[in-house]
């Protein structure tokens, strides 16, 4: 049995928008199938709702809802939002983290980089993060695809377990910051809340 705090609306996973209905409505309309309508959010997701680092936002939107109305947001409110639109559709879903560089090397220390676990008869790992070049996450359900590998020589590595709610410091974070340099400065750099699923 999977817990039904994976299907819970949550003050970041606000599913009950409005935004968030009339999107669901229009992304799946006609579709009955879970996986189609998963691997349709996650693309749209991923695709669709930039992270902000790549388009060069200083908008920071950590609720589901605010994500999709600003149309960008860094990996965790991107997570949020995926998770939203699963839920709408009564499909369980949660959240995962990962310990990487915050920049290419780790000239600025590390961070906690979010992404989604979505249950579709197993747990499946969706990376939403947006693709460019150097980055590269895709919909699988038999392997996880990652928009960061764990790179050798790196103290980088995921972080075991699945979350029912986002990441408490992370939605802080994203709450108290007014621009992506606020985001750099007070990036979460640890996960120490314990998950709901054990792995």
């Amino acid at each position: 049995m999977i817990p039904d705090i994976f299907l819970e609306e949550h003050p970041y996973v606000d599913f009950t928008h409005p935004a968030i209905d009339s999107l669901c409505r229009r992304l799946f309309s006609g579709i009955e199938d879970d996986i189609e309508k998963t691997r349709i959010a996650y693309r749209f997701v991923r695709d669709e709702i930039p992270h902000s680092f790549d388009i060069e936002s200083d908008l920071v939107p950590s609720k589901a809802s605010d994500v999709l109305l600003a149309g960008t947001g860094i990996c965790h409110s991107k997570a949020n939002l995926l998770a939203a639109l699963l839920r709408h559709e009564n499909i369980p879903a949660g959240f995962c983290h990962e310990h990487i560089t915050l920049a290419r090397d780790e000239k600025l220390g590390y961070c906690v980089h979010g992404f989604n676990a979505v249950f579709l008869g197993k747990w499946v790992k969706l990376d939403a993060r947006g693709n460019k070049e150097g980055i590269h996450a895709e919909f699988s359900l038999d392997e996880f695809i990652p928009a960061f590998p764990p790179r050798e020589g790196f103290d980088e590595y995921f972080y075991p377990g699945i979350y029912a709610r986002p990441l408490a410091d992370a939605m802080r974070m994203l709450d108290a910051a007014n621009s992506r340099q606020d985001i750099i400065d007070t990036i979460t750099r640890d996960v120490t809340e314990e998950p709901d699923i054990r792995e």
